[in-house]
């Protein structure tokens, strides 16, 4: 008995007090935003006085057209910003998975992951100098250095997943098709692109999220009158808290939710 004892395989879970900290942590950290769903459908005024349930706040925010302007203007940016990095990213995976060695691939990785590892607020301060120098000489103001920043923030964000299902192929797929007298661009349309689509479509959704969920560098580098949904409702908070802003906070974790669910059913698949 002691022998097999000795020889069981480590697990966290036996550690004491793994249980109770581990509770503790899911509390801390769903509590919070269960509490805001909950008080989403508050009748009254108040974001800590329940006075009955009603769906008056989701009526009121569907009905605000600075909340309607802000929700189109958020998607738009989000569907152009995650098809941009998911179109770069997918060139720079197959660029650094389907080549074999070669001098500086440490430095491209790194390059290609500067938005993760570099705090937002440092990115968007250099995006806005950039951004303003550009404003100055070509005198444009629209929402093209949003969706500009937004892609270049949402790169690596796609890189990964598609990376990942890259390195998780078989590259003998390719041989055979180049064994077989298939040109590059077909082997690479009908068998390399088939087969890390789960890759691409996890990555777009991913970047997506990114975006439609971005506020630091959207406040850096937003115009006047281009309020994204989050900038929005931040700009709300500011003047006053009402069960407007926990219904649309509500509404914007449920899209999170639902895209970051199929982005992990996506990566996970092997087919």
């Amino acid at each position: 008995m002691a022998e097999h004892a000795r020889h069981r395989p480590f697990s966290v879970r036996r550690i004491p007090g793994f249980t109770a900290i581990a509770s503790l942590c899911f509390v801390l950290l769903y509590a919070p935003i269960i509490t805001l769903v909950i008080y989403s459908f508050n009748d009254g005024e108040s974001v800590a006085l329940w006075e009955g349930f009603s769906w008056r706040w989701y009526e009121s925010a569907w009905d605000n057209i600075q909340v309607q302007e802000a929700t189109v203007r958020s998607l738009v940016i989000a569907t152009l910003a995650s098809g941009i990095a998911t179109v770069v990213a997918t060139m720079a995976a197959i660029g650094t998975t389907r080549t074999g060695a070669f001098p500086g691939r440490l430095a491209i990785y790194a390059i290609i992951n500067q938005p993760l590892m570099v705090p937002e607020i440092v990115t968007a301060v250099a995006l806005l100098i950039v951004f303003a120098m550009i404003k100055v000489a070509t005198g444009y103001s629209g929402l093209a250095y949003l969706v500009a920043a937004h892609a270049a923030f949402c790169v690596p964000f796609a890189y990964l997943p598609i990376r990942a299902r890259l390195e998780g192929m078989d590259l003998a797929y390719e041989t055979a098709a180049a064994d077989l007298y298939a040109t590059p661009w077909r082997t690479f349309r009908h068998v390399t692109l088939p087969l890390m689509a789960p890759g691409i479509v996890a990555g777009a959704m991913l970047a997506f999220v990114v975006s439609l969920d971005d506020v630091v560098i959207t406040e850096f580098v937003k115009s006047a009158g281009q309020d994204t949904l989050p900038t929005y409702m931040l700009g709300q908070l500011r003047r006053a808290v009402t069960p407007e802003v926990n219904a649309i906070s509500t509404a914007l974790l449920a899209v999170t939710v639902l895209l970051v669910s199929a982005f992990f059913v996506l990566s996970r698949q092997r087919r």
